[in-house]
């Protein structure tokens, strides 16, 4: 079996974090991306939590604009009301539920029907299937809402992603969802846009097929907030991630009982160990 010297171990890391380093700065050196920044958000952090009344606002967005496109396959209406979510009611979610008809069946004759949604149904799909929903986006087919927050990411680079490991970042995929809501704009004069294609600053490439899906005013917000497209990319994203991580409150609660178990633990332990060792001499 191959096994590394201590000098070759460390001559390896050594390298490593060099490549990481040159490979980042070439990569935006290139000019093709720009530097995704990174966001504050509530739910970040070891004690970080999520905002109802943002939830709220980001299910709204995505109501009104996203869903029109975009599936939530993996997220069903009874989330709305959960722990950790966006804090409605169990009533208001059997409103929202109803105002989507699913095609459900067979009946006793064998037909396929329409009916009101409930809380326990997924979230409706705007296209029947991939086929359906590729023809009607010029033969893309949008990806699911449900787990874009965690299937996207960003590259941090050197020394960030080691500084990262100790931070506890872990938003690198809403950062860029964030950005590149906030990253359509005109193309320079000297850059070759392809037909059928948008401009996006963060989009690799800088051409992306999705359209500019938010504007001022895309929305009127229920509480009152002015729906600027910072304000909608911002909430959306939030909604985004609860929609990848729903239980991330209860996992983060959990992680610091657990943490406070193990260092009592380990008082305990070093506590016993000092105890019955001290009767043996040394």
């Amino acid at each position: 079996m191959f096994k590394l010297s201590g000098y070759n171990f460390k001559s390896f890391i050594f390298f490593q974090i060099i490549f990481t380093f040159l490979f980042s700065v070439n990569a935006f050196a290139a000019g093709e991306q720009k530097r995704v920044q990174k966001h504050d958000w509530t739910f970040a952090g070891i004690f970080g939590h999520y905002d109802d009344a943002q939830l709220q606002r980001g299910f709204q967005v995505y109501r009104e604009v996203c869903s029109s496109c975009h599936s939530m396959n993996y997220v069903y209406y009874r989330n709305l009301a959960e722990e950790g979510g966006p804090g409605f009611t169990v009533e208001e979610v059997k409103v929202i539920a109803s105002e989507d008809m699913i095609i459900d069946g067979p009946d006793d004759y064998g037909e396929m029907f329409e009916r009101p949604g409930k809380p326990s149904d997924i979230f409706v799909s705007p296209y029947a299937n991939q086929n359906e929903a590729r023809a009607s986006n010029g033969g893309v087919y949008p990806p699911d809402f449900s787990v874009l927050a965690k299937a996207r990411s960003t590259l941090r680079g050197f020394p960030w992603w080691f500084v990262d490991l100790f931070t506890g970042y872990q938003e690198q995929g809403v950062d860029y969802i964030y950005a590149l809501l906030n990253g359509y704009s005109e193309p320079p004069e000297d850059f070759k846009l392809q037909s059928g294609m948008n401009y996006n600053e963060y989009y690799p490439g800088n051409q992306i097929a999705m359209v500019q899906p938010l504007y001022e005013d895309s929305v009127e917000y229920a509480d009152g907030t002015i729906a600027s497209v910072e304000q909608m990319a911002e909430d959306v994203s939030a909604f985004m991630m609860w929609a990848a991580e729903p239980k991330l409150e209860i996992r983060k609660k959990m992680g610091f009982k657990v943490a406070i178990f193990l260092f009592v633990l380990a008082g305990l332990l070093y506590y016993s160990k000092k105890k019955i060792w001290a009767r043996i001499e040394h």
